[in-house]
């Protein structure tokens, strides 16, 4: 009977050897055959990822019906024949991972020890033993690829914006082509509202561009002849005709792109603490059991190797950490990576994206400079009427402001739009021009001494103004400020209390706004002008510099920063390539909760310290009576068991502790 079982568990292992070169290859053909090429690895990953969790949910369900056949097997022999198939059946996954650490990774690792327990069950013939080793072990990989399962990082392909067809401007005839067919130096057309296709250069018209999906900047950019352009970018106002220079995947966004493809593995191989933890304690085990043979037996050595805290650290670390991620997730804290959490602990940089992370996408008006003859109601009321059939985000800031000083806005029909710089309106027989200083030197209009230093003033805080001129004469400015997020005061008080020792900006702004809002909000330091891949730059300098950083951003001039970071965090409602590939994802749209957050933290380090004593309490308890009482490999598995419960029970116990600990304190 005990060779019968040997022979089987092998002929099960050469079996599915040969099956599993036969599947691997269908199944990426399946995966592969139906959508484009760079696309091929991230499908394929996180398919695998799916199916670890769906075999380890099977096999758990074989293992208990297992034990419940080697029970009975026992009074009714043909059943236990039977039995021998589906033990080995959920055996095979234990020996291949065994096979993996040794000949793959050329690594000693809790993995052999399980196997060779396995092994040592068969060759004694105690397959209730073997079939309860296994439903332990894979009850262990079903909790970990839980939690691994929240590390699936699939990119949103931003070329699903693109148009699938252009409009080419050929012999003065507009002609409708697929996008795959454009040519370098091929004129395109682009209208209000629809997206550029294209990275280029403006030969015809002017246009106001919202360039926030690239740069994250929220004001629209004003562009005329000669000013480049780039594809998945948006014209909210104006024509122009572009002359393309890349299209494709030579396109900027594109190439960014690409960039995270590269990078989509990035910390894919790490293991939770837990199994770093059990698999340093491997080969010292192995060699011990190894010499304890002669003294203790067979069973002995297997009780020897069984006392290892492996599988329960597989089963107790990744449940404290599933726990954890379902703590943040009450206080809207979408956690996708339980590494994260826990890489958290380390973090003493964070960097902070400019706009759409501290300040708002949406700027806001702050003074009203006025001229001559006006007061500041009538300047806000000719400046709403002429935006308030705008949609870009300065003109929503004019309006909301007429809105707060309860001004009654009138409607204006007769519109004459002169696109890219400014508006110009006609009411009560007064002609009215709103935009910006460029717009209004155009149009040869001469301001005050007076506008003239609120202009300097103004600049020199880093920050924008719109021009309201009334038949020719300046009537007054506004000026256009970025709102600063009403949690950040707060939220970075907090984070000095929680020991992070250095804040900074960084941002594709200018000098002046990062420089204003970092010494507004008592940064460290900060950096302007960055480019996305400089950003990532940035992030690398820093961290060469042995400290370890977390980048907190919400566009996709941010991505390649936040996948180079220690740790990444977004924002909801921000780009979504952001909140994508972001692995944790603030989902109240605020920084509100970010304190919370590396409360959190230290709460599972703090638990994940203590599991780590408890596990080994049963492993030393089996080491020893494996020596001084002749403990067998069943008695090992009933005192692992037993550990396991308390495990759970004390990881139970403390939460309502935890929870209070981590959320009644106020910042």
């Amino acid at each position: 009977m005990i060779l019968l079982g040997l022979e089987i568990l092998l002929g099960f292992y050469i079996g599915s050897k040969i099956l599993d070169k036969t599947t691997k290859a269908q199944k990426k053909d399946i995966y592969t055959t139906s959508v484009k090429k760079d696309d091929h690895k991230n499908i394929l990953a996180n398919a695998v990822v799916n199916d670890v969790e769906k075999e380890a949910n099977h096999l758990v369900k074989v293992s208990t019906a297992a034990m419940g056949l080697a029970v009975i097997g026992y009074f009714y022999w043909p059943l236990a024949i039977l039995n021998l198939g589906i033990v080995s059946y959920i055996t095979i996954p234990i020996l291949k991972e065994a096979e993996h650490s040794i000949f793959k990774e050329r690594s000693i690792r809790n993995d052999l020890l399980n196997s060779l327990v396995s092994f040592i069950c068969f060759a004694t013939g105690q397959y209730f033993a073997a079939a309860f080793a296994a439903w332990y072990y894979h009850i262990g990989k079903k909790t970990l690829a839980k939690a691994q399962s929240y590390s699936q990082n699939m990119l949103i392909d931003v070329f699903e914006q693109q148009p699938s067809s252009v409009w080419l401007f050929k012999d003065q005839v507009e002609i409708e082509i697929p996008l795959e067919k454009l040519q370098i130096n091929d004129i395109v057309i682009v209208n209000t509202s629809e997206v550029i296709p294209v990275d280029g250069i403006i030969v015809d018209g002017q246009a106001m561009i919202d360039q926030h999906t690239l740069t994250g900047e929220s004001q629209p950019a004003e562009k005329t002849v000669g000013d480049n352009v780039f594809a998945s970018t948006i014209v909210i106002a104006g024509r122009i005709l572009v002359k393309v220079e890349k299209a494709g995947t030579d396109t900027t966004i594109s190439k960014i792109k690409q960039m995270l493809s590269c990078t989509t593995d990035f910390k894919s191989k790490a293991q939770l603490k837990g199994e770093k933890w059990a698999d340093k304690v491997a080969p010292p085990l192995l060699g011990i059991a190894g010499l304890a043979f002669p003294v203790v037996g067979i069973s002995g050595m297997a009780a020897v190797l069984n006392s290892s805290p492996g599988n329960r650290i597989r089963v107790l670390a990744p449940y404290e950490t599933l726990y954890h991620l379902n703590l943040a997730s009450h206080q809207g804290i979408l956690i996708k990576d339980g590494l994260a959490l826990e890489g958290l602990m380390g973090i003493d940089t964070i960097l902070f994206d400019k706009t759409g992370t501290l300040t708002t996408t949406q700027p806001e008006v702050g003074r009203i400079v006025i001229g001559k003859d006006y007061t500041e109601n009538e300047v806000l009321t000719y400046a709403a009427a002429a935006e308030r059939k705008l949609a870009h985000p300065i003109a929503k800031a004019i309006v909301k402001k007429a809105q707060a000083f309860r001004l009654t806005v009138p409607d204006i029909d007769d519109s004459k739009y002169q696109i890219g710089y400014g508006i110009t309106v006609n009411l009560d027989n007064k002609t009215i021009k709103v935009g910006s200083t460029r717009f209004i030197a155009m149009e040869g209009i001469v301001w005050s001494n007076k506008i003239e230093q609120a202009v300097r003033d103004i600049h020199s805080e880093g920050n924008s103004l719109v021009m309201v001129v009334i038949n020719n004469q300046v009537a007054g400015a506004l000026e256009i400020r970025p709102s600063i997020r009403s949690e950040v005061r707060q939220m970075i008080s907090g984070l000095r209390q929680r020991g992070i020792k250095h804040l900074a900006i960084v941002s594709g702004d200018h000098k002046e706004p990062t420089q204003k809002l970092a010494e507004k909000l008592g940064m460290d330091s900060y950096f302007y002008d960055v480019l996305p891949e400089n950003k990532a730059n940035i992030v690398e300098k820093i961290q060469k510099e042995d400290k370890s950083v977390a980048f907190v951003g919400d566009g996709i001039n941010d991505v390649l920063a936040m996948k180079k970071a220690d740790v990444s965090i977004s924002i909801s409602g921000t780009t979504s390539i952001a909140t994508d590939t972001a692995k944790i994802v603030l989902m109240d749209g605020t920084l509100s909760h970010l304190c919370t957050l590396l409360d959190i933290a230290k709460s599972l380090d703090s638990c994940l310290q203590k599991t780590l004593v408890i596990t080994f309490a049963p492993g030393i308890l089996i080491f020893g009576g494996a020596f001084l009482l002749h403990l067998g490999v069943m008695t090992s598995i009933i005192i692992n068991s037993v550990g396991l419960a308390a495990g759970v029970a004390y990881a139970m116990l403390p939460r309502k502790i935890e929870h209070e600990t981590v959320f009644d304190e106020k910042d």
